[in-house]
């Protein structure tokens, strides 16, 4: 399985370019999965839903599943957040697993960035940032790409995790 990421602040527009180059990754051919991290209390599942119910009785997971989808709750009880490397080892096998943010973990990257955040740049000070999906230009050798480049971006990965 290679692993490639997408580092950004929140707002940069990762889970769009994300959004728009799956098709063209799976269009190759290619089995791609996805691990994302949310820096913020998120909930999958709604309140008043017997799965949401089991869950505030103390289940330390839920599977709910269907003719069309399965997901695991875990729920942590206070325990730490898994690594990116634990929730790795809990994907099923595939060509590409793309990493939505988890920006501090050394894998391949492409740094998705917007000047309207407001932010810093993350590739000074990241040598696993490969290359870069940005709306400036950046006096850096990394290869560079408009936002809206998702092809441009598509096939860059696909080189890279050697795949074309």
């Amino acid at each position: 399985m290679k692993i490639f990421g997408f580092a950004a602040w929140s707002g940069g527009g990762k889970t769009t370019l994300i959004e728009q180059i799956l098709p063209r990754l799976i269009a190759h051919g290619l089995r791609v999965s996805l691990v994302k991290h949310a820096h913020h209390d998120f909930d999958i599942d709604h309140p008043g839903k017997d799965s949401f119910r089991h869950r505030a009785a103390g289940a330390g997971e839920v599977v709910i599943a269907s003719t069309r989808r399965w997901a695991l709750m875990h729920e942590l009880r206070e325990a730490p957040e898994p690594t990116l490397d634990e929730l790795i080892e809990r994907m099923s096998p595939c060509d590409l697993l793309l990493v939505e943010g988890f920006k501090h973990y050394p894998h391949p990257k492409i740094e998705v960035f917007r000047s309207a955040n407001g932010k810093p740049a993350l590739h000074p000070g990241d040598p696993h940032i490969v290359a870069l999906a940005t709306d400036q230009r950046f006096d850096v050798a990394l290869p560079q790409f408009a936002l809206d480049d998702a092809a441009g971006v598509a096939r860059y990965i696909l080189e890279h995790a050697g795949f074309a």
